[in-house]
This record gives structure tokens, sequence and C-alpha cells, in this order.
């Protein structure tokens, strides 16, 4: 039984270095409800490493959290390799900047070079740079796309990758021997950057990865006009220069960024929940495409691995949001046409995409002689998959991967999904199919009337503190124990926690009806939430839409 209450005095006691965290636990004194939730269990560590709402506490991001992690961490490098190194990278977040510093300050003091960004930088720059500079890890400080009242750590390996099960696991058994005030070295920033354990990167980092970037057009010879006008928004996040610089480095000059989201900025006071697939977060820059009459409006998340988009719709007179499985499969065939037209689809070319993410795209691999292979979800499975190719001299197969929560990737010189890449694929795709007269909407249509009318829908439900978290454990058991009372005929339960195939085993249940419709829930690996997808395929995007409703209600009457 954890004793919360001594953990707590222990706390009071020795955490004295951050002042907002030496005033929260003054607050806390006479609140019990909030000493609970900030000290109830530690931080949960995994394959995607931390995330928490930012305080002080055992269930917190705070700088002790931080350097416990960062202990653990460099104990376990020190353990694998003879002269390890890292690089890291932060975003806009509260505190990120700190947080970065910190880990480095660890790090260095452990003997193991450390390599920073100058400035903010997005996540898929931290994971160019682990394979720039042949690092034994990297560190992503980011919460992504969650609220302002979060942060999170992300700890990548040496290909570049966010790690897998087995390296997490390990590294978690060394952060579990840590005392954070007693146990970790520690140095000053400062001095680390004098004597060489710090070292900032260089701005030619940056530009060979934008130059490398650009080398994913698919567009080859062919005729394109790029002066279409293009509305960009860094969500106040690390996306404004990678995005702007890209677009602009291939032709892109007719773009105007969102005023009031173009400055980092962690409190996102526009868009509280700094999402791009949601609506509410894509609000002003639509309008501010309706303002100038943009042809294309494109955000990316905080930390710019995620990207949405929305194009004018003149039958509606109003901009329509692409969904992340939308554009995805859209990519997929505009990649596919184009390197088949042009002679550049490699021998077994391969695309990957995860489990809750849209079967429409193996229909389209399926015309083009393409192996999909699905993975589990989190970008890096897609990222571990690239690894293996790799490793079998066949990392020239691969030619994209994706996810339905706005996650693309069409090369191997990054292990994680990149806004960057996606931003600069998608204003190509959209340039190519102007030129030829036709909208992304119109190409989407086409794809429908080839394929069938594919729908897919997500809901996320919230579960906070303790409370929140058995609860979430008690619905999965009742997806797991076929306890729902469903209309339609099951055809197969597959339950992920046994193992499937050579997937690791994972928390997640997906269910798949006769008629081909098929349900998955699992809880976020990084929020209190629990994630439900629905799937569906007809004649048309109505009748999918009849059949989520219905299944919706049934859902959300057994998850009350």
């Amino acid at each position: 039984m954890r004793d919360i209450s001594s953990i707590f005095e222990y706390w009071l006691k020795n955490a004295v270095e951050d002042l907002d965290l030496i005033n929260e636990l003054e607050l806390m004194k006479k609140n019990p409800k909030l000493i609970e939730d900030a000290f109830y269990r530690e931080l949960e560590f995994g394959t995607g490493g931390l995330r928490g709402v930012i305080g002080v506490g055992t269930n917190r991001m705070n700088i002790y959290v931080i350097r416990k992690a960062s202990q653990g961490l460099a104990n376990y490098l020190n353990k694998i390799y003879k002269n390890p190194s890292i690089a890291v990278s932060y975003d806009s977040r509260i505190k990120s900047d700190l947080f970065a510093r910190t880990a480095s300050e660890v790090f260095a003091a452990n003997g193991i070079k450390v390599y920073i960004y100058s400035e903010l930088m997005p996540t898929p720059n931290l994971s160019y740079a682990v394979r720039y500079f042949n690092c034994s890890a990297g560190i992503m400080v980011t919460a992504s796309h969650n609220p302002s009242k979060y942060n999170g750590y992300k700890v990548y390996g040496n290909d570049g990758c966010q790690i897998t099960n087995v390296v997490a696991n390990d590294i978690l058994s060394e952060i579990e021997k840590i005392n954070p005030f007693i146990d970790v070295k520690t140095c000053q920033f400062s001095m680390a950057l004098r004597n060489g354990f710090i070292e900032y990167i260089r701005d030619d980092v940056f530009d060979s990865f934008i130059e490398r970037v650009s080398k994913e057009s698919v567009i080859y010879d062919d005729e394109i006009n790029r002066n279409v006008k293009i509305v960009y928004s860094p969500l106040n996040g690390t996306g404004l220069k990678p995005v702007t610089q890209i677009l602009k480095r291939n032709g892109f000059n007719n773009v105007l960024v969102v005023e009031e989201q173009e400055r980092p900025d962690g409190l996102f006071p526009t868009c509280p929940y700094p999402n791009p697939e949601i609506k509410e977060a894509m609000n002003l820059g639509v309008k501010r495409a309706f303002k100038v009459n943009a042809d294309l409006f494109i955000a990316t998340d905080p930390d710019c691995d995620r990207v949405g988009t929305a194009v004018f719709d003149s039958n509606l007179n109003d901009y329509v949001l692409i969904t992340g499985n939308q554009m995805g499969v859209l990519l997929l065939d505009y990649i596919c046409s184009q390197r088949t037209k042009h002679n550049q689809m490699p021998d077994n070319p391969i695309a990957i995409k995860t489990i809750v993410t849209t079967d429409m795209a193996f229909e389209i691999a399926k015309k083009y002689h393409v192996t999909i292979k699905e993975v589990l979800t989190g970008f890096k499975y897609i990222g571990e998959q690239i690894l293996y190719l790799e490793k079998d001299g066949k990392e020239g197969s691969y030619i994209f991967g994706f996810e339905e929560s706005y996650g693309y990737l069409s090369g191997t010189y990054v292990r994680d999904k990149d806004a960057v890449d996606g931003s600069f694929l998608i204003a190509e795709m959209f340039a190519y199919y102007k030129t030829r007269g036709i909208s992304l909407l119109d190409r989407l249509e086409e794809l429908y009337k080839e394929f069938g009318y594919y729908s897919n829908y997500l809901n996320s439900y919230a579960f906070e503190g303790s409370s929140g978290f058995n609860k979430m454990r008690l619905i999965m058991d009742k997806f797991r124990s076929n306890s729902i009372n469903y209309e339609d005929k099951i055809k197969e339960i597959i339950d992920y926690q046994k193992g499937v195939g050579d997937l690791p085993k994972s928390n997640v249940i997906k269910i798949i009806f006769e008629n081909g419709s098929s349900i998955v829930a699992r809880p976020s690996g990084t929020e209190p939430k629990l994630k439900i997808y629905f799937s569906f395929k007809s004649k048309s995007i109505e009748e999918n839409e009849k059949s989520y409703n219905k299944f919706l209600q049934l859902i959300e009457k057994e998850i009350q």
C-alpha cells in the first residue's frame, strides 16, 4: 500500500529548488484530495516516455521527475554503450526549455555527451539529430497535442525511433531505483557547455534536414503550378521555421501565417486543445483562409509531428476538414501513382499503417502491388518496421507510413511521423491536382467510387485520477468479456493483450462484425483517456453515418 502522506511530507521537506513547486506544496497541505491526485502513483514511464500535468508530485511533470527519469536513462545508456551520447530538443510548452536543460545537466554529469538545439525544434528534427550525430539516444520534451497544462518526455533509441516495449522496460527498471533527491548526478548547464559535455546543434544540421525532406518530392518532371495560396498555422508551436522554409525551398512562396498562432506560446491562447484533429483548433486558420480566399489551410501541432488540412468546397461555399484517414489514403495513392508513372517504384514496395487506421489502404495498395504491413497504434511501431527493413537491406522498399491521428512519413531519414514532410507533400499533391483541374475532394470522391465508401470515427472519453484509471480498466473488461449486447453479429474478437502474430502484447480489443464493421477500444498511452474507433464500409457516407450513430448510442450507454 502506497503511503501517500509520508511521500508528501518527504517532498515538502526536500523539493526546495523550484519556487512554483514550493508554493504548490504549501497550498496542498489542507487539501487531501490534491495530495492524493499528485502522489497516488509514479508518473507512468512507457514507450511514450512520460506525459502528465505540470506541477508538484510523483504523478506530475516537474524537475525532480525529469531528473529521476534522466538519471535512470543515463544509467541504462552507460551500461549499454562505452561512450554514449544523446540529442535533446523541446517544444513551446510551459517549462519545456527548463526540462530540456535539467535533463541535459543530468546526462552531462553522468559523462554523456549532449547535443541540444539552441531553440525550440520539432520532434522530427530530434529524430533527425539522433541519426545525424549517431547518438545512443534522444529525448524530446513535449506533450504533443495535449492541453497547455501538460508536458512530457519522449525517449528515442539510437535509430531515431521512439523506444519500444523491451527497451522501455529496461529503462524503467533503472528509473525505479532512483531517489530524485539523493541519487541524481547533476551539474551547471553553462559549465557543461564550456567543457564540451553539452554542445549546441549547428544551423547546418537544420539546413540538411530541410534539404533531405525536399528529396521526398514525387513530382519528378511533371508540370505543377506552385503559386497556390496557402494559409499555415503552427498553433503556437515549433512548426513555423521548418514548415515555412520547406515550402519556400520548394517554390511555394504564396504562404500566409495565422498571426495569432505564429509565435511559440505554451498557453495556446486561441486553441486550448492544440490538436489539428480537433475542429476548434482549426477554426481561426479557416477564418483566415476565408478572409484571404486561400486554396489550402495547413496546421501543425505544437511539436510539429501531426498535420491537419482544410480545403475549399465550392459546392458548400465553405472549407472542409480532411481527416487523417482521408489524407493518408490520398497521399498513399498520390505517392504510388507518381512512383509508378515515373518508374520510381522500388522492388517489393511496402507501406505501413496502424491497426486503427482505415482498411481502405489495403485496397489502394493492392492496385499498385504494394504490401501493407499493419502494426500496433503508435508511430514508433512504424519506425520499428523501417529499422527491420534497414537491417535486412530493404530500407528502399519503404514508400509510406501513416496513422489515423494525422501522422505521415514518406522517407526513412527520421523514424517518427513528420509534419514538415507531411505539410510539404500535401502542398505538392494539392498543387499537382489543382494544375489538372482536380480538387483533393474530387480525388477523394474518385477513390471512394473505385474502392467503396470507408468511414472512420474516433471518440475519446476522459477518465481523470485514480478512480478514472480504475473505471477505464472495468470498461476494457466489458469489451474483453463480450458482455455488451450488439445488434450486429460478431465475426471475431481480437484481444491484442494475448498477442497477435508477431505484434507485441497490448491492451487493445478489436471487435469485427459479420457486415465488415469494426470497433477498436484501447486506453491512451499518453493521456487519461479511453479511445474507441469505429470503422464502416458501405455504398455511401450517409449509410456509414447511420451505422455509426447506432453503435455510438449503444457503446455510450455501456460506458457511462
